[in-house]
């Protein structure tokens, strides 16, 4: 067990990252890691991404490897990233096989060039496309697959094949029913091709190079959560006027903020529940969402039944726009 293991938060903080020693050998997730190369080798597909612990999830344009966040390999980092954050991002097995698999099919496209092919290229667009600020997804879109919460898979070409990819190789998806009828069938059926091409072939691209590794970030513990908060709770121009005026069209009785404080838990545990945001940037929303409802003085419709569960859609894209708008820095 590292000395560091029993520090009090505040002595942690005080710590480098590049002097936590650690790596991902040893640690719990060698499991998740081996059953996605068992995942690949049952594909038939001979790339292996290699992976190492930076500060965030990330696999870097041109090279076929995952870098995995720091914290996911010890439980007292673990245990600080969930008190300073609300969650621990692929802290579970499950989240964690999740986002490899996501990761791995941004692996595939580097190792194997794959965004240069004119049919990828058709079927998921131009992966030069600039990544945007913020979007609005459609949950009701069938076009996409439905792997990571967010709706990601609409963010961003590349995003869309990775999700596709991860739906494709994840044993007992049965896509071939689940998107019956859904254009995004189309896009599983070329990557089932796609995959099947590329069996037992040899990348095209073999780097190894890792981008800011462990070893090489000198912040301290401190100003990583200090900048990792600052994002999450980077206020940012958004319209809310609109969507609060629609859902509360009362015009007396009780106002949207007491509305909305008083189903505060029951919204939170909804939208994380189904749409999976990160609860620190769902706090962060609502505290300008209901700011700004009091500004206007809104009021609750009769049927405020209707509304709870209509201010949870809101709340659930309004965060998605939020996490996006930091989220471009180190896109999965």
């Amino acid at each position: 067990m590292p000395r560091w293991a029993t520090f009090t938060d505040k002595r942690l903080l005080a710590m480098r990252l590049c002097d936590l020693g650690l790596s991902v050998e040893g640690s719990w997730l060698v499991r998740p890691i081996k059953e996605l190369y068992t995942e690949l080798e049952a594909a038939k597909l001979t790339l292996r991404p290699h992976l190492w612990l930076s500060q965030e999830w990330f696999s870097p344009d041109g090279i076929p490897g995952i870098a995995i966040p720091f914290f996911l390999a010890h439980p007292r980092l673990a245990r600080l990233e969930r008190k300073l954050m609300g969650e621990v991002e692929g802290g579970r097995h499950d989240q964690c096989l999740k986002i490899l698999r996501h990761e791995a099919g941004h692996a595939l496209q580097h190792g194997f060039l794959l965004h240069k092919k004119p049919r990828w290229r058709e079927v998921f667009g131009p992966s030069s496309q600039p990544y945007p600020d913020a979007y609005r997804p459609n949950p009701r879109s069938k076009s996409y697959v439905l792997h990571l919460e967010l709706w990601y898979a609409q963010s961003h070409p590349d995003e869309d094949f990775a999700e596709t990819f991860a739906e494709w190789l994840r044993p007992g998806s049965r896509w071939r029913s689940r998107y019956q009828g859904w254009p995004a069938l189309q896009k599983l059926e070329y990557v089932d091709t796609l995959a099947k091409s590329l069996a037992g072939k040899a990348p095209l691209v073999r780097s190894k190079r890792t981008v800011e590794p462990l070893s090489s970030l000198r912040l301290t513990l401190g100003e990583y959560y200090e900048q990792k908060r600052a994002r999450y709770a980077h206020r940012y121009p958004e319209d809310y006027d609109a969507d609060l005026r629609r859902l509360f069209s009362g015009t007396r009785g009780e106002t949207a903020a007491k509305f909305m404080r008083r189903h505060r838990a029951q919204v939170r545990t909804l939208v994380a529940r189904f749409a999976g945001e990160h609860v620190f940037a769902l706090d962060q929303v609502w505290k300008e969402m209901s700011g700004r409802a009091q500004e206007l003085r809104l009021h609750v419709p009769e049927r405020s039944d209707e509304s709870a569960m209509q201010l949870a859609v809101v709340l659930a894209m309004q965060t998605v726009n939020y996490l996006h708008k930091r989220a471009q820095a180190h896109p999965m």
